[in-house]
This record gives structure tokens, sequence and C-alpha cells, in this order.
């Protein structure tokens, strides 16, 4: 249990999966009739696996977090560490580039959504980390991870419905 209020979701299904090797992406059968829109959320049963990047009548396309595309705001669970971890294109990986080599990050950590940048909800998983080099005379890190979702293996996808922020302070 994250603590936070569940968010409203929809169900689809995958219909097609593109199999361009530079492009990692899903054909979902939802889409304006039922509420999609460009920049929602798409989950699995394991976590995110990325999001809707065009919305059309019947049917909408969802680039996977591992897509080269794709940059996802995250945040360590076990240290709190805020960094961005990006798709690859290749495969199912994810890299977390530009890491400082005394950055709180190790081998094991699971990654979830921080909710910086209002993109995605906070508190999904999203990656395990799998692998941080720190050769010597490095300026940074090279750290790998693999995604908490099923990607291309799933045959539906919940696309989440962001809540509505709530109002600051001295707003209105």
């Amino acid at each position: 249990a994250t603590g936070y209020t569940p968010d409203e979701v929809l169900l689809a299904e995958v219909v097609q999966v593109n199999v361009d090797p530079y492009s990692r992406t899903l054909l979902i059968n939802r889409g304006n009739v039922e509420g999609v829109y460009e920049g929602q959320a798409a989950l699995d049963a394991n976590g995110l696996l990325g999001q809707v990047v065009r919305s059309g009548v019947f049917t909408s396309t969802v680039a996977l977090i591992t897509d080269s595309t794709q940059a996802i705001p995250v945040m360590s669970v076990r240290s709190g560490l805020h960094v961005l971890a990006y798709g690859t294109g290749q495969g199912n990986g994810l890299t977390i580039p530009f890491l400082e080599p005394t950055a709180n990050l190790r081998e094991g950590d699971v990654l979830v959504t921080s909710g910086l940048g209002q993109r995605f909800p906070r508190g999904y998983p999203v990656a395990r980390v799998t692998d941080v080099d720190i050769s010597p005379g490095d300026a940074f890190a090279v750290v790998s991870a693999a995604p908490s979702s099923a990607l291309d293996r799933g045959r539906h996808v919940l696309v989440v419905e962001r809540a509505p922020e709530l109002p600051t302070a001295g707003s209105p």
C-alpha cells in the first residue's frame, strides 16, 4: 500500500505490438471515445508500462518506458534519491545516465514513479536497479535497470486517469 489516493483506471486490451526495433510501442483498443488522451500513464499488474503518446478515436498508441523517447522521473524506495530513468530503445532495459559516483543508488534498489513533473502518478513501481558500474576516473556511474512491468508480454493495460491537482496554499 502506497498510502496514496487510488487513481481511476480504464481497462484496455493490447491489439498490436510494434515490431520496429527502434520504437517500443503498443496499440490499445481504447481511444478518445472512452476518454483516453495523450499523456496518460499506462500500467500493467506489475507497474508502469508507458505513456499514451497518440490517441485516436477508437485506438491509442502507448510508448513503453523502454522507448528511447521516454524519460521517467523516479525515486529509490530505499534511499529517496530522485533521478530520471530513460528508455534505451533496445531490448527491455532502462538507463540512468549522469549519476554521480557518490549517489546513493545500488543494485537491487526498487524505483517508483516520483510524481515530479506531474506526468506520472506517484508511487507506481517502475524498475529494479540491475547494475551500477563505477569505473575509476569516470565522472558518472553507468546504471542499468530492469522494468517491473511485463512490457510487450501482457494482453491488458490500465490507462490511468490523473487525479485532479489539489489546490496549493494561497490559490483562489
